[in-house]
């Protein structure tokens, strides 16, 4: 590969006695004309080399061909109306539908329309309590900035309201229907919108018919730079739930204004010492579910007039599986826990005594069950690897459900199967990995596999269907998703076993899943690959830098590459919970001896394809820069090492689907090449 040479700046900083350098650190400004002409040199030898693969082709009007099916999302019902996502299939954005109350189903917003490529998309909605209005968000080329308008639901035409600035915020409109609660931060930097550190949210109140300057500040925390929130109206209208978040740690605090008679914030969870979600309210008795003294999560019920912690109720206590969510809905608490990685859903009375189970066809991730406490009916959707999602009614009277939407795609599931198995890692951990292969394939060792991780933030990686996933058990390739540690699969232990100074158990553990595969004859190094986002490209990255030889190929995407710098942009300060920080000398220790970045070294290393997009502002691209950089200087094999820069996009929310098909038909066609399949 003739690599496009990256300038070498001698850039060191002192950690703590320890000298670090960092050459590349002019790439962390993307708009430069020197790092302009590199990402564009990248992106000409990335595609130069993906367009010579005879493959590639076909693999696009495959996928193209398989996206193109109705897709429908679990509807919800709103006063005497009920609304859905709808794609007809290649749309590249999903279309939101209302039925009224007359039975008459129709468009009410088409993001499609909103930008002539699909980059624009609808974020967070919410619909006032009579289904009148709707309160919905957009975001610009992937970015997490979010701008606020207000549609009429009966004309489908929107008012003059617009609210900008806003990030991590949904919204939750008055009882009276005046107007909604959301968070914004203060106006960035002109030039600065991509890369500055976002701090100090506010709640605000928009009134209806007003400018955005005359809303009202709520609640701010001059003195909590690194406090976030969220604010949620209560069903009766009687209060403002504000959850206090800092960051990504899981703990939070809870603080409760009273609407009717007024006054300040009450915090009524202050200690930052646990999980605590609301899950609804009777009058002053506030129902969370928690994992204080619970690390598998329990249902508490916490009175406003009596909030002493002495004087808490369990609804639902601890058990063996993961309590993940409780909903109160029709008259009881819907509850989804997890079995090993698997979604299992569970209705109670308001003592927890258990009505009835809903059954569930197999290994699989159920969404939906929302609604008001006096609903008649909700929806849910239920999916796995090798079942598309599909829509079911449930009828709280009859306990029945029935299905109202399957999808029809063009694929022969019955081919396949799921299995789960158990592997032992470095210290002994039983770690589950689900497999996905053809029922015919023979355990010789050289089946191509795929493993995917992400192991961190407390997310559990559940069954769900992948058109992307599909075509590759199509090709032949055998699918391997471990649960690691650092992830939610068992609950806060398991997630805090894989964080701070315990993230190496991460690496271990998905390491040890690689030689398992290996062990058990299901592939070889030959024809092993490894893949992951986000805090998945960081695991890819540390895993390829530490275990070099165990892989063929690796793609990284949108990854945590610089562990000692992510901290100061955007809401990088915000995985200081799961990371550490390098301004601290023991934290900078562990992040140091992993960091991706810093590791390599010169040797021999697997195919690796980066990906990232430049509006990425919630894993700034710098970190797929200087990686990448790094990565093409040190490599002294015969294999590629690879960026793919993709423009008008961020993280991955609201890619458009043509961007969607594009970059998963060059993956795909970048690890059958390495590995070399049929």
């Amino acid at each position: 590969m003739d690599y496009p040479v990256a300038r070498r700046d001698d850039v060191v900083d002192d950690f703590h006695g320890t000298p670090v350098t960092d050459p590349y650190r002019w790439l962390e400004d993307p708009d430069t004309p020197e790092s302009r002409a590199w990402i564009e040199f990248q992106n000409a030898l990335t595609f130069g080399y993906l367009e010579g693969l005879p493959w590639r082709t076909s693999l696009h009007a495959r996928l193209t061909a398989l996206w193109n099916h109705e897709r429908r999302g679990t509807p919800w019902r709103v006063a005497d109306r009920v609304f859905w996502f709808h794609n007809d299939g290649l749309q590249n954005q999903s279309v939101l539908f209302v039925e009224d109350p007359d039975g008459t189903a129709r468009e009410l917003l088409d993001p499609n329309t909103l930008s002539d490529d699909g980059t624009v998309s609808l974020g967070a909605i919410r619909v006032r309590e009579d289904g009148r209005k709707l309160a919905w968000s957009s975001s610009e080329s992937g970015s997490d900035w979010r701008t606020w308008r207000v549609r009429d639901v009966d004309s489908g035409t929107d008012q003059d309201d617009v609210v900008r600035w806003s990030k991590f915020s949904g919204a939750s409109w008055a009882h009276d229907g005046s107007g909604f609660y959301y968070s914004r931060y203060d106006a960035p930097e002109a030039g600065d919108e991509f890369e500055q550190a976002n701090r100090f949210q506010k709640v605000f109140f928009h009134r209806l018919g007003t400018p955005q300057d005359a809303d009202e500040l709520v609640y701010e925390r001059p003195d909590q730079p690194e406090w976030g929130f969220g604010a949620h109206v209560t069903e009766d209208g009687a209060y403002l739930v504000l959850s206090v978040w800092r960051g990504t740690d899981p703990r939070n605090g809870v603080f409760v204004r009273d609407l009717c008679a007024g006054g300040e914030f009450v915090e009524v969870l202050d200690a930052f010492d646990a999980d605590y979600t609301f899950v609804g309210n009777d009058g002053p008795r506030f129902w969370f579910r928690t994992d204080l003294d619970a690390p598998r999560g329990r249902l508490i019920e916490v009175d406003l007039r009596r909030p002493a912690r002495r004087e808490w109720r369990t609804i639902l206590a601890e058990g063996d599986d993961v309590l993940q969510s409780v909903q109160f809905t029709g008259g009881v608490f819907v509850a989804n826990r997890m079995h090993h990685a698997s979604d299992r859903i569970t209705l109670h009375d308001r003592d927890g005594a258990i009505a009835r189970e809903v059954e569930l066809p197999s290994y699989g991730t159920v969404g939906g069950f929302g609604g008001r406490s006096d609903a008649q009916e909700t929806w849910f959707s239920f999916t796995s690897f090798l079942h598309p999602p599909v829509i079911h009614r449930y009828d709280f009277e009859s306990g029945r459900s029935e299905v109202v939407h399957t999808p029809a795609i063009d694929l022969d599931l019955a081919r396949f199967e799921t299995t789960q198995s158990f592997v032992v890692s470095k210290d002994g951990t039983q770690v589950p990995v689900f497999l996905v292969h053809a029922k015919d394939v023979v355990l010789d060792g050289n089946n191509p596999t795929l493993l995917y991780g992400y192991g961190g933030f407390n997310v559990s990686l559940t069954p769900g269907f992948s058109v992307s996933r599909s075509v590759w058990l199509e090709r032949g390739g055998v699918l391997a998703v471990a649960n690691l540690r650092g992830g939610g699969e068992y609950g806060e232990e398991w997630h805090r076993s894989g964080t701070l100074a315990n993230k190496q158990n991460v690496f271990d553990d998905f390491v040890a899943v690689a030689e398992w595969l290996i062990e058990e004859k299901w592939t070889c190094p030959e024809r092993l690959a490894c893949q992951g986002g986000s805090n998945g490209g960081l695991l890819v990255g540390a895993v390829v830098n530490q275990r070099p030889e165990l892989w063929r190929a690796a793609v990284a995407a949108v990854g945590v590459m610089d562990m000692l710098r992510f901290h100061r942009f955007t809401i990088g300060w915000a995985w200081v919970s799961d990371y550490g920080s390098a301004q601290d000398p023991d934290q900078f220790r562990s992040l140091y001896a992993y960091s991706p970045y810093h590791n390599l070294t010169e040797g021999e290393y697997p195919a690796v394809l980066v990906t990232t997009a430049d509006h990425d502002d919630r894993v700034v691209p710098l970190h797929s820069f200087k990686y990448a950089a790094r990565l093409q200087a040190v490599q002294r094999g015969d294999r590629p090492c690879l960026i793919r820069i993709e423009t008008k996009a961020g993280h991955g929310e609201g890619k458009p689907t043509a961007k969607v098909i594009e970059e998963t038909a060059d993956v795909l066609a970048f690890l059958i090449d390495q590995l070399e399949m049929d």
